[in-house]
């Protein structure tokens, strides 16, 4: 895929509820819920988290290389940025590679996903170690904000930062390794959404 990523991005307090919305509203399951593992990479100068840019390795059904350029606020809030991304035939040959370029693994983070497709818009209902968010992805802003209409959802709770960044919120006071956005990790922390600055949206 190459192009560019439009999104906005909630924190749910029920995940279940929103997709039980989605099946009532006759949303296409385009992909059920799937474990993630994810690899961030960078340079030995951060070069791309100074520039603002993503290097990725995902694994859940298949193994895709992903890049993403710096973010840019559109009208209404909602996010864009270039993405490229595809698939590649071995996730750890994948890693050598990059690692043989030079870049190296600096953040671990994982996720159980699933995506509906309702009225052009994608919709991704993630749980993530400290919470349970959904993404809407479209168009334009128009589009995403129409379907956050349909599920109930407050545009004016929309999350601006991404997941690891919110992650980073918390690492100090939780005693958290930074790089490690695991299940296991966060077993025993119940971090709020105080802790990361973020409101319900549902």
């Amino acid at each position: 895929m190459n192009g560019h990523e439009t999104e906005a991005k909630f924190f749910v307090r029920d995940l279940k509820k929103i997709e039980l919305r989605l099946l009532e509203l006759k949303a296409q399951l385009i992909q059920p819920r799937l474990h993630e593992i994810n690899l961030r990479f960078d340079n030995a100068n951060d070069e791309l988290r100074s520039s603002l840019r993503v290097l990725r390795l995902r694994q859940d059904d298949k193994a895709r290389l992903t890049f993403k350029g710096p973010s840019e606020e559109q009208p209404g809030g909602i996010l864009r940025r270039r993405e490229i991304e595809f698939v590649v035939e071995d996730f750890d040959s994948a890693k050598d590679f990059l690692e043989a370029l030079g870049y190296r693994v600096v953040v671990f983070y994982e996720k159980f996903r699933a995506v509906y497709e309702l009225n052009d818009t994608h919709i991704m209902l993630d749980e993530l170690p400290y919470g349970q968010f959904i993404e809407i992805e479209g168009e334009n802003a128009e589009t995403i904000r129409r379907t956050m209409n349909l599920l109930g959802i407050k545009w004016d709770a929309m999350v601006k930062a991404g997941y690891h960044a919110l992650f980073e919120r918390v690492t100090g006071k939780y005693n958290l390794e930074p790089s490690q956005l695991s299940f296991v990790a966060l077993k025993n922390v119940n971090i709020t959404t105080e802790d990361l600055g973020i409101e319900a949206a549902d």
